[in-house]
């Protein structure tokens, strides 16, 4: 049975009705109305204010992207080779030091994005090229036929890959512990499967593909050159137009939202990895052939340049952030800065210099504004500190 609320109900102790005058209560003599400010508060005013769009309007954002700042650094790059040197545009300059130097290095950046990409790296992929090539080198001198020999390094090198994803999926290590220590593993077992042997007696049939430029290109592009760009376009197809990629990047963001959204992340990353381990010694073979010579530190030296080029086309070292078509364009601004420096007869060890800068200003210009903001943050907590800690010492509350 429902009770309606009497005047007794809703009196005071006295007999008093609630909100009528009281001489013990003068305060509630007055109409409630009069209790509010005439005005809000500068900080209620504030509040709310309507917000004002502070971001770049739509037309301008595409300038502002980082793919953006990379197409304008190549420009400037070929600018000032070309006026450092008459050599630098010519298609001798374009097929020997870009195409053909840096090859290997490009392929190799590929299979880092998405590695990457996922939150993880693979330090290794340098030294599956080193043991790929001397794979190469010691079953040619064991009596086996190029073909199997081809075959049998590229599962070789996914067997390397699946290595380091069982270790870093199955055990939980970090990724950047075990690649650093498999790249000392797979260094040492290219020493060991080769010793100081150089094996250099590789039929011509498959060195002139490492040395001559590709038929019908104009004299422009290496074979590995070549290989580049079609991986490249598998590469920007596999992440940005399929589910994969799309977990890839879903992993990077947010591991744990990615598995309860499904996602397979062990299975995704342990792919990743054998796919890494298999472009390392796609790599090795093209170095080998190019050289048409084995040796167990093959490439041992272009981890470092890997991971900054893949860097400084803005793929995020925390993951989950990058695109392929800037890393496309790093190895543009690369191997063209490092073509233009060498026809300047730049010293060969300042080449080091130059990857270095590029490593550290990919890292930071990119999280610029993460850093800025982090940066605030932890001012205004010190300043809160100091001025609680100056309140305690006066005695205020």
């Amino acid at each position: 049975m429902r009770h309606e609320p009497t005047a007794a109900s809703l009196s005071r102790p006295g007999g008093q009705p609630v909100g009528a005058p009281s001489a013990a209560n003068p305060a509630a003599n007055r109409d409630v109305t009069t209790a509010l400010p005439e005005a809000p508060l500068p900080a209620v005013q504030a509040a709310l204010a309507p917000k004002t769009e502070t971001r770049a309007p739509n037309r301008l954002r595409p300038l502002l992207r980082w793919e953006s700042a990379l197409v304008v650094a190549l420009a400037a790059t070929v600018l000032v080779g070309a006026a450092t040197s008459r050599q630098f545009l010519t298609s001798a300059n374009v097929f020997s030091n870009v195409c053909l130097l840096y090859g290997e290095l490009a392929i190799m950046t590929l299979p880092m994005t998405l590695v990457i990409l996922a939150g993880e790296i693979d330090l290794s992929i340098a030294s599956t090229l080193a043991l790929s090539s001397s794979l190469v080198g010691y079953l040619w001198q064991q009596g086996w036929p190029m073909p199997g020999v081809i075959a049998f390094v590229l599962v070789t090198g996914a067997l390397l890959g699946w290595v380091n994803g069982a270790l870093v999926t199955r055990l939980g290590l970090p990724s950047l512990a075990v690649t650093i220590g498999t790249m000392t593993l797979y260094a040492g077992i290219a020493e060991i499967v080769l010793g100081p042997a150089i094996i250099t007696n590789f039929p011509s049939s498959y060195t002139t593909i490492g040395v001559n430029p590709l038929p019908g290109t104009g004299q422009l592009l290496s074979f590995s050159a070549a290989v580049f760009i079609v991986l490249a376009v598998l590469f920007g197809v596999l992440l940005h137009a399929t589910p994969f990629g799309r977990s890839v990047v879903a992993i990077g963001f947010n591991k744990e939202a990615a598995l309860f959204a499904g996602i397979r992340v062990k299975r995704v990353k342990t792919l990743l990895f054998m796919l890494s381990g298999l472009t390392g010694a796609l790599a090795g073979i093209l170095y080998t052939f190019r050289l048409s010579t084995a040796e167990s530190d093959n490439g041992i030296d272009l981890i470092l340049p890997v991971v900054a080029v893949v860097l400084l086309g803005g793929v995020s070292i925390f993951g989950g952030k990058g695109s392929l078509a800037g890393v496309v364009l790093a190895v543009l601004v690369y191997t063209s800065l490092q073509s233009a420096l060498l026809l300047t007869n730049f010293n060969a060890n300042g080449l080091e210099i130059v990857t270095g800068g590029l490593l550290l200003l990919s890292v930071l210009v990119p999280n610029a504004g993460q850093l800025a903001s982090r940066a605030r943050s932890l001012a205004g907590r010190r300043r809160l500190g100091v001025a609680a800690h100056a309140q305690l010492k006066d005695g205020t509350p």
